[in-house]
């Protein structure tokens, strides 16, 4: 089976160090060899492997691609950061930094279980962390990726609706943006190199932990770094030739197709394929993943119920042979290397199948009003959202319709799906995919779950509307708003703002947020607000309210 291609762009300058090391490499995961995964359950392990594993991410392989040596990555940050603030800069001041970007370093996982303690980060939250060394042990890589936590574990909030120092993991990451970390760091790295002497040393100032072998390495990689970004440039002064999106959303489908070879500069005006970043409650109910279930478990139906009365959920390792392959876009990985992870991933699943809950709902419910919501609810929402028991606490999804929802219908935003076209599925053929996996270009959306909803502000499934009573009067939807680092408006359930003189609805001035937020603009492309209107056209004031309400228990 033919290798997929590898990505244009960017590589990061390892290409000699086989030639060095030998034929061979390996990695060492500090995080995760600090727990005996060997000596417990699949889920107990699925647990710990959802926050520390990289699954294969940390490679020489993914270093030309994802990946990244950290203290080069950390030095580049801080000199930067001392050219903008005209102040010198230490290394203490990284965390601040990357939590710029929403990058969580949290004092706590509130719903962190099993036999070991908590973790301790050091370094972010899901930026996996691991020693790439070459089969003779000289040169040695403090390597980094994104991991799975790094857009699946969100703040927690308190009942005042501000965000607290512990995590859900599950949560989206609701301020990640990748887009401004990505930007940032090619401009960094691009005036750190033009004084290799003087990177070298601010990266030995920061870091004199590093060893004789590592500051080898460090000298060998400055230079190599220089030549990749000149020939990175290609016009667009980015790693990528798209947008990743921005606080809370991501261009998976763009990133799948620049792995594959399949974006050319003629095609990458169009990749606008945005998405925000689901909770992960009640996976095992979607027949299909993704907001236009383009994938599925091979040979399954995309489109069929489960649950009470219906289909069999999806089993763990179901539901891994297609989340497995999330690795190729987010980490760079080639699908081959991303297959062997398959038995990991099936212990992550394990785990939430097992133990996953949304966090409740902090704040005050108007129980006289959740009855009401709850009928309408079942008449309005549950032939695209599921049928729920009649527990008005906490409800319980009964079965999920996996119904598609054709564009004429929903009328939402419709970049994302028309990004995943027939080309890019006769390119996954191609590959391990098609061992685990059925592709299948859609033609509109299939609705999400509503697992920890009142947590996933803004909604839609390209996160364009800040709140779900917006999202009930389109008519006041806004044009342009703040999002990232932001308070929870408990009353109307998303994003705490107002309108300005501007037209943009902005945070309290006495708010500050521990990102730093974006203006979404609904007026560019695939950032549209629309859609989803019908379903509240002739509800009344009294009845979305109602709704409102009932919703706040999912």
């Amino acid at each position: 089976m033919p290798r997929s291609r590898s990505r244009p762009g960017i590589k990061w300058p390892l290409l000699v160090l086989p030639l060095v090391l030998g034929c061979s490499a390996r990695t060492d995961n500090r995080s995760l060899d600090a727990y005996p995964l060997d000596r417990a359950s699949a889920e107990q392990a699925g647990l710990a492997r959802f926050v520390l594993d990289d699954f294969g991410g940390l490679s020489m392989d993914t270093l030309e691609t994802n990946a990244v040596p950290y203290k080069v990555v950390a030095t580049a940050l801080l000199m930067d950061e001392a050219r903008r603030t005209e102040h010198p800069a230490e290394v203490t001041q990284v965390p601040e930094l990357l939590r710029r970007y929403g990058f969580l370093y949290p004092e706590r996982i509130a719903n962190w279980s099993g036999p070991w303690p908590q973790p301790h980060f050091e370094r972010p939250l899901g930026m996996v962390s691991g020693e790439v060394r070459g089969a003779l042990g000289f040169l040695r890589v403090d390597a980094v990726n994104v991991g799975c936590a790094t857009c699946h574990a969100g703040p927690t909030y308190d009942a005042q609706g501000f965000p607290t120092r512990e995590v859900w993991l599950g949560l989206p990451n609701t301020s990640i943006d990748l887009e401004a970390y990505l930007r940032d760091l090619y401009r960094a790295l691009n005036g750190a190199v033009q004084d290799p002497d003087r990177f070298r040393e601010e990266a030995e100032r920061f870091f004199p932990e590093m060893d004789r072998r590592e500051r080898w390495t460090l000298r060998m990689l400055i230079p190599k770094v220089k030549r990749r970004l000149a020939e990175a440039a290609r016009g667009v002064d980015a790693f990528t030739p798209f947008s990743n999106g921005g606080p809370g959303r991501t261009n998976g489908v763009a990133a799948l197709k620049l792995r594959l070879g399949l974006l050319d500069g003629a095609r990458v005006q169009a990749e606008f394929g945005f998405t925000s970043i689901p909770e992960l409650g009640s996976r095992e109910m979607r027949s299909s993943l993704l907001y236009d279930g383009l994938y599925a478990p091979r040979g399954t139906d995309h489109f069929g119920s489960l649950g009470q009365g219906a289909g069999t959920p999806r089993s763990p390792q179901d539901l891994a042979a297609v989340v497995t392959f999330f690795t190729v876009p987010t980490m760079g990985m080639e699908p081959d290397a991303a297959e062997k992870a398959i038995p990991s991933v099936t212990e992550v699943m394990a785990w939430f199948r097992a133990h996953y809950a949304p966090p409740p709902f902090p704040g005050p419910v108007d129980r006289r009003r959740t009855a009401r919501g709850g009928a309408l609810y079942a008449e309005r929402c549950a032939r695209c959202h599921g049928d729920y028991d009649g527990n008005l606490d906490h409800p319980k999804l009964l079965r999920f319709p996996n119904r598609p929802s054709p564009q004429e219908e929903m009328a939402t935003d419709p970049q994302r799906w028309k990004t995943a076209d027939p080309r890019l599925v006769q390119a996954l053929a191609g590959t391990a995919y098609v061992r685990h996996v059925d592709s299948e270009p859609g033609s509109g959306s299939v609705a999400p779950t509503l697992s920890g909803l009142w947590a996933t502000a803004p909604y839609l499934h390209n996160g364009s509307v800040p709140t779900l009573w917006q999202l009930m009067n389109p008519e006041l939807r806004p044009t342009r708003f703040q999002v990232g680092g932001h308070r929870l408006d408990y009353d109307q359930v998303g994003i705490a703002g107002s309108m300005d003189a501007e037209g943009i609805y902005r945070y309290a001035a006495d708010y500050h947020p521990w990102s730093v937020p974006e203006t979404y603009d609904t007026t560019r492309p695939g950032q549209s607000n629309r859609g989803h209107e019908a379903e509240f056209r002739d509800l009344s004031p009294a009845d979305k309210q109602a709704l409102l309400e009932y919703l706040k228990e999912f």
